[in-house]
């Protein structure tokens, strides 16, 4: 059984990580923000929705994929090791800049002079972007998988839970003593992220960015916490059959899962679940769910044979962060108003919605039915890759 096709062998993992990027593109890009049915919206503040599980589902996934990584170097931090994971980390935080100052190009187009040219809207743009954020979900992908693949050669793997545990700890301290769960700008959080990112570059929400700099943190850990997870899913032992071992798998996975998000409600009595600062209490039943998520489709895809419907969210998961690029840069596109019609300023989102959808279905249908087929769209792109066999790893 050789090692290196371990995680390609388990099918769980690829359905899993597309059925993360399936639904951020789901509940990203509805029709309209004002209609978006309940569960397809994040918790308000504390408290949790299927919507807020699955951004920390992927990071999970990521997680136990940078251990089947970096299992191959054998946990030995080479040149070409270190430049492959320094090289990944800025090429996302690149990515999610670029993403921030597209949506921000596209906007200036339309309030652009008519008489720019392409490249002199492009330069101005550039100059003029003094509120470009500079957070952000690829960016804290980057920065967790980075440090989080940097801390796992310099420690000793026996000590991860004891870091992971270190950093949750502290970090739940720092919310208790910097008033961490207020909605406000008397956050601790919300007060770094203004001494450090500065008003410009935020995302605003009552003063705090879900991806802001104390919060990245938890995030680390919880891409730790992926990771640790991930030596349960090697097999070391080459004379157990395959069966066997999927069923030690699930079952690990399992009790992992229901210990962690039973840990993660019992502490939520003093540390309320919250996304929007990654608490300690959220990264635990994330984390928990996750797992048994996972377990669940290691049951039914490796161990039961299940294929029906797996192509659908395996070709978002072996291309997971071009597809989401992809589909962050489409409906920028599809939300810019590029067209006029009868003197109104129309985008494509518009077109779809407003005219073809919301008649029809409703406010709240026609919404969801664009979201639906914006994920359709975004499918036909992974899915070409996928037959193509093009894997894009990013």
């Amino acid at each position: 059984m050789k090692q290196d096709n371990q995680e390609k062998r388990l099918l769980a993992l690829d359905v899993m990580r597309g059925m993360t990027i399936a639904g951020m593109i789901l509940v990203n890009y509805p029709g309209s923000y004002t209609y978006i049915y309940a569960p397809l919206r994040h918790a308000a503040w504390s408290g949790l929705t299927p919507t807020d599980l699955v951004f920390p589902f992927f990071m999970f996934i990521m997680g136990i994929s940078m251990y089947f990584s970096l299992y191959k170097s054998n946990f030995v931090l080479s040149i070409p090791v270190a430049k492959k994971i320094v090289k990944r980390t800025l090429i996302l935080i690149l990515l999610g800049i670029s993403l921030e100052w597209f949506s921000w190009f596209c906007y200036y187009w339309t309030i652009a002079p008519a008489n720019l040219s392409f490249i002199k809207n492009v330069m101005a743009s550039i100059i003029d972007c003094w509120s470009l954020r500079l957070s952000g979900v690829l960016q804290r992908l980057a920065i967790s998988y980075g440090v989080a693949a940097f801390g796992v050669f310099l420690i000793r793997h026996r000590f991860i839970p004891y870091l992971i545990g270190g950093l949750l700890t502290v970090y739940t301290i720092i919310l208790w003593c910097g008033n961490g769960f207020a909605y406000d700008e008397t956050n601790i959080l919300s007060w770094v992220d203004y001494k450090v990112l500065t008003a410009n570059h935020m995302y605003g929400d009552h003063g705090i960015d879900p991806e802001g700099v104390l919060s990245t943190l938890p995030s680390i850990a919880h891409v730790l916490l992926g990771f640790w997870i991930g030596h349960y899913l090697v097999n070391k032992d080459f004379k157990i059959s395959r069966q066997l071992l999927l069923q030690s798998q699930m079952l690990t996975l399992f009790m992992w899962g229901v210990v962690f998000t039973f840990s993660g409600f019992l502490l939520s009595y003093g540390c309320p679940i919250n996304k929007k600062i990654w608490s300690p209490t959220f990264v635990l039943v994330s984390c928990g769910m996750g797992c048994s998520l996972l377990a669940l489709l290691l049951w039914l895809v490796d161990m039961k044979g299940y294929r029906k419907g797996c192509l659908f969210f395996e070709s978002f998961g072996v291309n997971p962060l071009f597809c989401y690029v992809t589909a962050s840069a489409l409906a920028i596109v599809c939300a810019t108003p590029f067209f006029s019609f009868q003197g109104k300023p129309i985008c494509i989102r518009h077109v779809f919605y407003e005219q073809v959808l919301q008649p029809v279905f409703g406010n709240y249908g026609g919404s969801f039915l664009y979201a639906i087929g914006f994920v359709l769209l975004n499918w036909c792109i992974g899915y070409l890759l996928y037959r193509r066999r093009i894997f894009i790893k990013l």
